[in-house]
């Protein structure tokens, strides 16, 4: 991770005293029980700053331990005869224990005060003592075949005994990391993928992937979190979801992903493919250095942080958080793939990897825009450049104003968005939805569900893009099922500040606001382009120009290349950059960026709107033939967004 923060200071004496004493006296015991074998060394979690090594006192022990005190529990292990490509060491664990903790313990350990001592640290029985010796015992003497490293917790309240499988941490100093493939991964690139029928986009279906559950959440070293949880009571889908303090430039911000399917097997299968992502996309996590250059340095080798868009003059001026791009000020750079030119670009960190920064390269927020995961790069770029075209129409069409055509649901073939409009029915929702496109091809639909008596939660919307008109449907409304059950509650929590931001948009700052902003029945007027009746036509009638160029094929390489060809058709380049992480490669998964500078991104906060301020949004619907000249800046929707 390339955030930099503030080293928190050490803890006072009294506290260090406290910890170096229970792991000497835990250590003495194991010894004098270890009738002539090595006794294991025993280290403090909880104490010290295992991320920042460099300021852990343990660091040079803690990589070989294989006991491991905390405050509440003892931690034995990595152990078991795991393949020599997944075992991890206690620096691993370490690591990993620390991102599960408490969003005061994490700030106290990584950029709090001093820390005064309450008492012994912990209090340690002497049957304690025992229980470890018999657990270190057993676990040294496993030798066993494993997928994976295993890590015993001891509870020193209730003595429950749990295991849970540890995957190698690539950030760990002193396990070696994967690096990175060699970019582009086989040349010529994008190569040839085989899908199972012309119609199949995805190579593998999300239950297809052996995905270590238990070791993507579990409490003591779950890399996505520590636990998962199921809505049982959900009217609309089958949720489940979790969730991981992520560090980023703003601090710890809670990183929730999910999965939302009609089964709540297949949802949790989901759930942990968008973690993965999210994973992936927050941070890099490869501990090679970047680049590190000015723009002015790099030229044509670089792609120019402008193009993808800055925010308006007065943001800079009044954010603190934020700078001016400055082409002379060094920033890290990392390599991706030029779809239109093939060739290697450099692409700023910031626009990469979306929580993680330095302060030299603060001048954008990005998000998770064109992100993307698959079993291969060319089906997670083909997924991450649907993305970025979808968010795109759907800035496009809210800020211009523009008049869609509705799709007449009737018309949809199948089962699936008949069932959908009908669980909305039932929770008081009419769904719509939209046909999105603006001057690309690909389908995109705008979803939106109306609250038929006006009240809290009054409008919910969504979007989706897929090269099957049907699957874009589907997608938009799935995405509005997940919301119009929590939506009437979200704006009964916070009424008044959210009738506030109606009055002042300024207010509006984070992602969760330009949603619940359009539950109030009075942001309705903002909507009347999608309210009002306007032109109605069946999918089949819209989308018959798209079915007829759309690709029908055998080979992902060959949908991959539509999309390359409508958007640099359209005078942008196409940028593909690896986010992969190793633990994803060694499951068969690969991760992107993908990048379209100029088409519009979401952001969220209303004084961060890249897209207010950039050509395409005067010049696309005129380029569209959706009206006679470029938008005026006084036809701007200058309203939030309510993509959510």
């Amino acid at each position: 991770m390339t955030t930099t923060l503030a080293p928190a200071p050490d803890p006072a004496p009294a506290v260090l005293a406290a910890v170096d004493d229970a792991c000497r006296w835990l250590a003495g015991r194991l010894a004098a029980g270890a009738a002539g074998g090595v006794p294991p060394a025993v280290v403090p979690l909880g104490a010290h700053d295992a991320l920042l090594t460099g300021r852990d006192p343990y660091a040079a022990e803690r990589p070989g331990a294989r006991v491991h005190l905390a405050r509440d529990g003892v931690l034995i292990g990595p152990w078991g005869d795991a393949p020599a490509a997944e075992r991890a060491c206690g620096q691993c664990l370490a690591m990993r224990w620390q991102r599960l903790r408490t969003r005061s313990e994490r700030e106290a350990l990584e950029t709090g005060g001093a820390s005064t001592a309450t008492g012994r640290w912990p209090v340690l029985p002497d049957f304690v003592a025992d229980a470890v010796a018999a657990l270190a015992g057993r676990a040294a003497a496993d030798r066993g075949a494993a997928d994976l490293p295993r890590v015993t917790r001891l509870d020193l309240a209730t003595l429950q005994v749990v295991t849970y499988p540890l995957l190698r941490e690539p950030l760990c100093p002193s396990c070696a990391a994967d690096g990175l493939d060699t970019w582009p991964p086989q040349s010529p690139w994008p190569v040839e993928r085989v899908k199972a029928a012309p119609e199949a986009y995805r190579l593998c279906a999300p239950a297809d992937y052996r995905l270590p559950h238990a070791a993507l959440a579990n409490p003591v070293c779950g890399v996505l979190g520590a636990a998962t949880w199921t809505d049982i009571t959900s009217p609309t889908t089958a949720p489940v979801a979790g969730s991981v303090f992520m560090r980023g430039y703003a601090g710890l911000t809670d990183v929730t992903w999910s999965g939302q399917a009609n089964a709540f097997a297949a949802s949790r299968d989901l759930a942990f493919l968008e973690g993965m992502e999210r994973y992936a996309g927050t941070h890099r996590r490869d501990r090679a250095p970047l680049r590190v250059a000015s723009y002015e340095e790099l030229g044509d080798l670089a792609l120019d942080p402008r193009d993808a868009g800055l925010y308006a003059p007065e943001t800079y001026r009044d954010d603190p958080m934020v700078r001016p791009f400055d082409p002379a000020r060094p920033i890290p750079w990392i390599p991706g793939h030029s779809l239109r030119d093939d060739r290697t670009v450099l692409v700023p960190a910031r626009l990469v990897h979306y929580s993680a920064g330095v302060a030299a390269d603060d001048f954008v927020f990005e998000c998770s825009n064109g992100c993307a995961i698959g079993s291969c790069l060319e089906e997670a770029a083909l997924f991450g450049l649907l993305e970025l075209i979808e968010r795109d129409a759907f800035l496009l069409a809210w800020y211009g104003r523009a008049r869609l055509t509705e799709i007449d649901l009737e018309s949809v073939g199948g089962r699936r968005v008949r069932a959908m409009a009908d669980r909305a029915a039932l929770r008081g929702y009419d769904v719509r939805a939209f046909d999105n496109r603006v001057d690309l091809a690909v389908p995109v639909v705008t979803a939106l569900a109306v609250r038929r008596d006006g009240g809290p939660g009054t409008l919910a919307f969504a979007a989706g893009a897929a090269f099957d008109p049907e699957a874009a449907v589907e997608s938009a409304l799935s995405e509005i099922l997940t919301y119009i059950p929590h939506l009437p509650g979200q704006v009964r929590e916070r009424p008044a500040e959210l009738e506030a931001m109606a009055d002042d948009y300024d207010l509006v700052k984070r992602l969760p606001d330009h949603a619940a902003l359009f539950g109030l029945p009075r942001m309705a007027e903002h909507a009347r382009e999608f309210l009002d009746p306007g032109p109605v036509r069946s999918l089949p009638e819209l989308y018959a120009g798209w079915q007829e160029r759309r690709p029908r094929t055998a080979d992902l390489r060959d949908d991959l290349a539509v999309v390359r060809e409508e958007l640099t058709g359209a005078g942008f380049d196409v940028i593909v950059v690896d986010q992969t992480t190793p633990e994803q490669r060694r499951l068969g998964l690969r991760t992107v960026a993908t990048l379209v500078p100029g088409l519009l991104p979401i952001d969220f906060g209303w004084n961060r709107q890249r897209a207010l301020t950039m050509p395409r949004l005067r010049t696309a619907l005129r380029r569209a033939g959706l009206r006679a000249t470029d938008l005026a800046e006084q036809e701007v929707r200058r309203v939030p967004h309510p993509f959510p």
